[in-house]
C-alpha cells in the first residue's frame, strides 16, 4: 500500500492563491456588495483569509474587524493583527467584547464551561453582521476544512458567514499558503486556538495534531479509504483515525441546513 503523507497535500500555491482571490472578488461582486468584513484575530486562518481578501477585492474595500477581551486574548495576539492590517492596508475596526460578553454572562443562567465559551464567538458574529448589514458588505468565514470537517467551530458564531475562502485548504495547507504569501512566520506557525478561555489550543483540547487531523481528512474523504487502511498508509493510530472519523460524524449538523419534515405531499 503506498504512503500517504503530508507531501501529498502540496498544491501550486501561485494558483490557489489566484483562485481564491478571485472567487472573493466574484463573490461579493455577485451580491452586490461593496466589500467584505473579516474578523482578524491574530490566528494564521484569519490571517491568510485577509490576504487574500486584499488580493482580490483591493485592500480598501476589507474591514478588518479586532475583537479582543480582557483576560482572554493574549497581546500577541492583539498585535499580530494590527499589525497584519496596516501592512494589507486594511480598514481597521476596534470592539473590545469583554463588556458585551460580560453582560450576556449577568444576565443569562449559570452553564457550563462550554455554552459560556460559546458566547463569545456568537458575539463576535454579531458584530461582524452589524457590520457588514450597515455598510453593505459580505462576511468571509475564516475557517479552514479541518476544522470544518471535524466540527471544530462554533454553530451561529464563528461558523457564519456569507462565503467560505479557505474551506478547501486543510489546516497544514493553510500554513504553507501563508508562508508562500509571507505572512509573518510568527502567524504562520502560531499554534491554532478559538480563544474561549485563557491558555486554550487547538491541538490541546482535541487531543490531536493538525497533522494527524488532515492525513486522516485527505485518506478519509479524498482517498476513499477504510479506517484501517488510513492507519496503514498514514502511519496514524488507528484509534486516532477513528476519533477523527468520529469527530467528523458527530458534527454533521454543523455542516448542513436544519433538518425539517417533509409535509407537503400530505394533501387531503
Amino acid at each position: 500500500m503506498p504512503r500517504v503523507t503530508l507531501a501529498d497535500l502540496e498544491l501550486r500555491w501561485q494558483e490557489v492563491a489566484d483562485e481564491i482571490s478571485s472567487f472573493c472578488g466574484r463573490m461579493v461582486e455577485s451580491a452586490g456588495a461593496e466589500g467584505a468584513v473579516v474578523g482578524l484575530s491574530g490566528g494564521v486562518d484569519s490571517a491568510l483569509t485577509a490576504a487574500l481578501l486584499a488580493r482580490g477585492l483591493g485592500s480598501e474595500a476589507v474591514t478588518a474587524v479586532i475583537m479582543p477581551e480582557e483576560g482572554v486574548t493574549p497581546r500577541e495576539d492583539i498585535e499580530d493583527a494590527a499589525v497584519l492590517a496596516e501592512a494589507l492596508g486594511l480598514n481597521v475596526e476596534w470592539v473590545d467584547i469583554t463588556p458585551i460578553v460580560g453582560e450576556f454572562e449577568r444576565f443569562l443562567p449559570p452553564g457550563d464551561r462550554i455554552s459560556r465559551a460559546n458566547v463569545r464567538p456568537r458575539v463576535r458574529m454579531t458584530i461582524l453582521y452589524y457590520l457588514a448589514n450597515s455598510r453593505n458588505l459580505l462576511v468571509a468565514w475564516t475557517g479552514d476544512r479541518s476544522e470544518i470537517e471535524i466540527g471544530y467551530f462554533t454553530k451561529h458564531g464563528d461558523g457564519a458567514a456569507d462565503f467560505l475562502p479557505i474551506a478547501d485548504l486543510f489546516k497544514t495547507q493553510v500554513r504553507e499558503l501563508a508562508r508562500y504569501l509571507e505572512i509573518p512566520e510568527e502567524i504562520a506557525s502560531k499554534p491554532s486556538s478559538p480563544r474561549l478561555w485563557p491558555g486554550q489550543t487547538a491541538e490541546g483540547e482535541l487531543g490531536l495534531s493538525y497533522e494527524q487531523v488532515d492525513l486522516v481528512l485527505h485518506a478519509l474523504l479524498d482517498l476513499n479509504m477504510e479506517p484501517k487502511e488510513i492507519s496503514e498508509a498514514t502511519g496514524v493510530d488507528e484509534a486516532v483515525v477513528r476519533k477523527v472519523i468520529e469527530l467528523r460524524e458527530r458534527s454533521w449538523h454543523k455542516r448542513n441546513p436544519p433538518p425539517f419534515p417533509v409535509v407537503r405531499h400530505l394533501k387531503p
